[in-house]
């Protein structure tokens, strides 16, 4: 299911994007302008949820970072409508007594927005008064914790699959981690209902894993890119000469470097840096190029020096 396809906006689209295209949908698929109509009512339920997605940042991520399959896995019914009143959003759209069509929501069951026929409509609560007529309170969700989880450049080059154990309310638990590829730095992974359980009986907290890069000794991350350092004797900078380098996959390259190379030149190898996410394609390397200056020099070297200074050099 692409949710961006369903609300007709653009990967890069904005949140006031999103929600400007979900109110033109509802506007049109609101089940009082439709009369029972199960195509409308169908839609409106699909439009919903890809709102309820997309307008929330965490979800969002999850979403663009593990594609639809994989955000399906993750992700319950329950847990997508999970935090998102529809009731309130709605009525922030007009809906409601004084808003379309100057009816209430009604929904197939009967009810209206806020009672339970409401919440059936979509198969879950969803920020009303639930299943309780009167209202009632569900037991408190268990804390959320985060903790950082450490991964290297090849991890995020082929992906991985890490071991955890995990300590929570007092016992161990071991946990497998699916790192994606081209994870950035900074990004959170989630682990359903593996927080801290909740003191009244109900669902225990969500556990979140910061990615933390870890340092590589011979590349750089910058972006998609990857920066390696390259040492070359000053008479290479001025003559030109070829070097070897290899890419983070193992790949060997030979790479030409120019006559008259200045210190910290750049040369670019296509196609061997990270890629930008699970499937898109990747970035570049970089060869970083160091002119080394020799410290101490040999009598002989001295004297030729002392020559190529003397000519300009």
């Amino acid at each position: 299911m692409d949710y961006y396809k369903i609300l007709g906006v653009e990967k890069q689209a904005d949140a006031n994007q999103i929600k400007k295209a979900y109110r033109k949908l509802a506007l049109k698929y609101h089940p009082d302008k439709n009369n029972g109509n199960k195509e409308s009512e169908a839609k409106f339920k699909e439009i919903s949820e890809a709102y309820a997605v997309l307008s929330d940042p965490e979800k969002r991520q999850q979403y663009d970072t593990y594609g639809s399959t994989g955000f399906r896995q993750r992700y319950s019914q329950e847990d997508i409508f999970r935090g998102f009143d529809i009731n309130e959003i709605l009525r922030q759209f007009g809906f409601g007594t004084s808003g379309f069509s100057s009816t209430t929501f009604r929904n197939p069951t009967g009810g209206t927005s806020g009672q339970p026929g409401f919440d059936s409509f979509f198969g879950q609560n969803m920020g009303g008064h639930g299943g309780c007529a009167g209202g009632c309170a569900q037991p408190a969700k268990g804390q959320d914790l985060t903790y950082q989880i450490s991964v290297s450049l090849e991890d995020i080059l082929n992906g991985a699959d890490k071991q955890l154990t995990l300590r929570t309310n007092g016992k161990s638990e071991n946990v497998s981690v699916k790192i994606p590829k081209g994870i950035e730095e900074g990004k959170k992974l989630r682990l359903k209902a593996k927080g801290a359980g909740s003191p009244m009986g109900g669902v225990p907290g969500d556990l979140y894993l910061k990615v933390q890069l870890e340092p590589h000794k011979l590349y750089e991350r910058s972006g998609d890119d990857l920066i390696y350092s390259k040492n070359i004797p000053y008479s290479d900078a001025c003559l030109g000469a070829k070097v070897e380098v290899e890419s983070l996959d193992g790949k060997k390259f030979m790479v030409n470097i120019p006559s008259g190379t200045n210190g910290d030149s750049r040369l670019r190898i296509k196609g061997q840096g990270l890629p930008s996410g699970p499937i898109g394609e990747r970035g570049d390397l970089y060869v970083k190029i160091r002119v080394q200056v020799p410290k101490e020099l040999t009598e002989e070297q001295k004297i030729l020096i002392e020559s190529l200074k003397e000519t300009g050099l």
